[in-house]
């Protein structure tokens, strides 16, 4: 297993970020997986790690990578230290990251060898909110060839819902979400919601998904507390081509945990990457 961590490239407004990379070296050109985490997520959550190990064992290069913004640092990506980046932090911001590791991928930089990675068969799986983000760009992006989502919303405004909340957030500036793993309050900007609004129409994931033509997979746990499985089935409505997995009694992360200690992937983790593996091997033939 071949495996290269805190790669930095550079992100949106010039923001550096790190990525991994897992692989088996074989010299033989194989697919390349990029993952992107959701809200206040990082590239080594819990079981992600696993995760990429069992990708690559199965003849995937897998990537996985900080958003720009996230909230991490250089230093110290396991935890959260600029909540500054954090609450300045937007959906077109996710998005020019997704593109800066497109073209990472395409620069030749040497720290994946072109004889193990295939440019032609590209595919972007998203957790949460990270999987609207890659469901935009996989609708725009011809290097895209599929897209699997875990756990995804299905609207980027979902959390702005409550009038009471929208009017205060504009007089203030800011709201602040709670951290329930550091008890940190984590400020969000007015800035985020008034990008979003200039982009709506760029930003709309129902749109996305509807333009999509090609495969696209929907795994979703019908026990999920953060994003409940209704929002699967609102994707698989929105795209009849769509393949639709529900996995029992699944949670938000598929029995994830941070820090996550065993050295196996839950049961619901391992159903998570056998039908993702599948649905993209299928591809391969």
């Amino acid at each position: 297993m071949e495996i290269a961590k805190d790669i930095q490239i550079t992100g949106a407004e010039g923001r550096p970020f790190l990525l991994d990379i897992y692989y088996q070296k074989d010299g033989k050109a194989k697919p390349i997986v990029i993952f992107a985490h959701g809200f206040k997520g990082f590239k080594d959550w819990g079981h992600w790690h696993l995760i990429a190990r069992a990708f690559a064992e199965s003849g995937f290069v897998f990537v996985k990578f900080n958003f720009s913004h996230n909230g991490t640092t250089l230093a110290n990506p396991l935890e959260f230290g600029d909540l500054e980046a954090f609450g300045r932090n937007n959906y077109s911001k996710e998005l020019a990251d997704l593109e800066a590791v497109m073209e990472w991928l395409h620069s030749g930089r040497n720290e994946l060898p072109a004889a193990e990675a295939s440019l032609q068969s590209i595919y972007l799986i998203g957790h949460s909110r990270g999987g609207a983000t890659c469901a935009i760009k996989a609708a725009r992006d011809v290097r895209v060839k599929a897209l699997i989502t875990w756990a995804a919303v299905s609207r980027l405004d979902y959390a702005w819902q409550d009038p009471k909340l929208m009017q205060d957030w504009e007089k203030r500036g800011v709201y602040h979400v709670i951290n329930g793993r550091t008890g940190q309050r984590m400020p969000i900007y007015y800035g985020m919601y008034r990008d979003f609004v200039a982009k709506r129409e760029a930003l709309d994931v129902e749109q996305a998904v509807c333009s999509l033509n090609k495969p696209f997979l929907i795994i979703h746990g019908d026990e999920d507390p953060s994003v409940p499985v209704e929002a699967a089935r609102q994707l698989h409505q929105w795209n009849a081509a769509s393949t639709l997995h529900i996995i029992r009694g699944a949670n938000h992360v598929f029995g994830g945990s941070h820090p996550y200690q065993a050295k196996e992937l839950s049961p619901h983790a391992k159903e998570l990457v056998i039908s993702s593996v599948q649905f993209l091997k299928a591809l391969e033939k």
